[in-house]
C-alpha cells in the first residue's frame, strides 16, 4: 500500500517538474522560485529512496529538505507579494529561522542525523505562515497559485500533526506507525495533485488564449 503511494507520488512530481519547466522555459510563466522548488524536491525525494535502498540512513537528507523547502517555498511567497512589511518579515523570519537552526546544530551536530521534529514543526509552520499571507494578498488580488497554496497549507498542517503523532507513538504498535506514515504518504500525493491541478487551470494551452489574463 504505502510503495504505491509513495511511487505514484513519485511519478506526479516528475510530471510536475516536467510540466511546470515547460512553462518556465518555453512560455515564461511559471515562478522560477517554485520551479527551483519542485527540482529540489525531486532530487531528494530520489535521493532518500536511493540510501533506502542502499541500506543507509536518510536522515540527513530529510533535514536537508526541510531546511530546503523553507527557503525556497520563503523565496517564493516573497516574489509573489508587493507588502513591503510582508517581504521584511518573511526575509527576517528566513533569517532567524536559520540561525536557529544553525545553533541547535553547533549545540548538538548529531541533531542532522536524527529526527529532528523541532525543525519539521518550525520549517513547516513558517510556509503556512508565508502562504496565508498569499492567501490575504489574493482578497484584492489575482488568485495566483492559489491551488498551490490551499494544498500546501492543508498538508503541512496535516503533516505536521503526523509527525507529532508519530514521535508521540514510539512505543505503541508498529501497526499504529506505520498508518502514520501511510497517511502522510497520502497528504504528499495529495498535495502533488494540487499543484498538477494548478498547472492544468493557469498554465495549461487553455490558459494561454488571447482573452485571458495569465501568470506571471
Amino acid at each position: 500500500m504505502i510503495d504505491i503511494l509513495v511511487y505514484s507520488t513519485y511519478f506526479v512530481l516528475i510530471v510536475n517538474l516536467i510540466a511546470y519547466s515547460y512553462s518556465f522555459f518555453r512560455k515564461e510563466k511559471a515562478n522560477v522560485f517554485f520551479l527551483c522548488y519542485l527540482a529540489f524536491s525531486t532530487v531528494m525525494q530520489l535521493s532518500m529512496e536511493l540510501l533506502y535502498h542502499l541500506g543507509m540512513t536518510n536522515l540527513v537528507v530529510v533535514n536537508m529538505f526541510f531546511v530546503g523547502q523553507m527557503l525556497l517555498l520563503g523565496m517564493f511567497y516573497n516574489s509573489l507579494t508587493n507588502v513591503k512589511s510582508q517581504k521584511m518579515f518573511i526575509k527576517i523570519s528566513l533569517i532567524i529561522a536559520l540561525l536557529v537552526l544553525a545553533i541547535q546544530f553547533c549545540m548538538n551536530s548529531s541533531v542532522f542525523l536524527k529526527f529532528n521534529l523541532f525543525e519539521i514543526i518550525l520549517t513547516n509552520l513558517l510556509i503556512v505562515v508565508f502562504a496565508l499571507f498569499h492567501f490575504y494578498n489574493m482578497l484584492t488580488e489575482d488568485k495566483t497559485y492559489y491551488y498551490i497554496s490551499v494544498g500546501l497549507i492543508f498538508y503541512l498542517l496535516a503533516s505536521t500533526v503526523l509527525y507529532l503523532i508519530g514521535n508521540l507513538s514510539i512505543g505503541l504498535s508498529d501497526d499504529v506507525k506505520l498508518l502514520t506514515w501511510i497517511l502522510n504518504s497520502f497528504l504528499v500525493l495529495c498535495y502533488q495533485f494540487f499543484i498538477l491541478f494548478e498547472w492544468i487551470k493557469s498554465f495549461s494551452k487553455k490558459a494561454f488564449s488571447p482573452n485571458k489574463t495569465t501568470l506571471k
